[in-house]
């Protein structure tokens, strides 16, 4: 690549080559590194990456038992076996089909009877296993990462957050009707998240297009939260083409690779 970049923009030519991209680059981690720590999102966005992997790991090309996962959130007042809670989707969509151990995941408690100390517990796994190594993330089109939504503040560590009206609308989709969607979430906080080793953000589509350039452009704003990853010393970002539309190369500074793939 010729130099040393802290952010690496890979452009992909569509979704299903994103994915491709960043199921290889999940298995060269636990590759090099059998007992990794990782920090997993839900959503629409990673599910073809999740199908990849498990593709892998039927080829015997991967091997999750000393592996450890800790999700990003969990929605507050769902029950575990709820369709649309993040532990039913983590199961139904993934750790069912590999061989994770029960007891290496990690996803918030959104039954918890004391929300504050679910919260300092979850931190406290996190710090037990000396961090995440990888942490895969998607990206709201405010731009919030976890449920870290824009705010003239946002929460360090694992906290419980008020979800806004943009996001309770854009999550409508898998409920019956927005009246269901939860108000709140348990969601690690950006500087939990920014310790991550390494972070591999992933974005599809034009409705993340506005999103991408905000997260990119050089400037840092708490209104758009996924702009700090731009201080991260080894982020990936992984796009496709409509989600990479209004990316300005002019304003990315100069530690940042920008990579277009045929």
């Amino acid at each position: 690549m010729g130099g040393i970049y802290k952010m690496r923009i890979i452009v992909e030519k569509d979704y299903q080559a994103m994915s491709k991209k960043a199921a290889l680059m999940v298995a060269s981690q636990i590759t090099l590194r059998p007992n990794s720590n990782l920090g997993l999102a839900t959503g629409g966005t990673p599910l073809a990456m999740y199908d990849k992997l498990i593709e892998m790991y039927k080829k015997d090309e991967i091997d999750f038992s000393e592996v450890q996962s800790f999700n990003l959130d969990e929605y507050c007042g769902l029950k575990d076996d709820h369709p649309n809670s993040y532990h039913y989707y983590m199961y139904n969509n993934f750790f069912n089909e590999i061989n994770i151990k029960k007891e290496n995941v990690h996803i918030p408690n959104g039954r918890a009877e004391d929300f504050e100390q679910e919260c300092r517990n979850y931190e406290r796994s996190i710090k037990k296993v000396r961090g995440i190594d990888l942490q895969i993330l998607g990206i709201g089109s405010n731009g919030h990462i976890g449920f870290n939504e824009p705010a003239e503040s946002l929460n360090v560590a694992t906290e419980v957050v008020n979800l806004t009206d943009e996001t309770i609308e854009a999550n409508s989709r898998y409920f019956d009707s927005i009246d269901e969607v939860p108000k709140k979430a348990i969601s690690m906080g950006m500087a939990t998240i920014l310790k991550a080793d390494r972070i591999i953000l992933l974005a599809s589509g034009e409705n993340k297009a506005e999103a991408i350039q905000k997260t990119v452009s050089g400037k840092i704003s708490t209104e758009i939260p996924a702009s700090l990853l731009q201080t991260h010393p080894e982020i990936t970002i992984l796009l496709d083409q409509e989600a990479a539309s209004l990316i300005s190369q002019d304003e990315l500074s100069a530690d940042c690779h920008f990579e277009i793939c045929d």
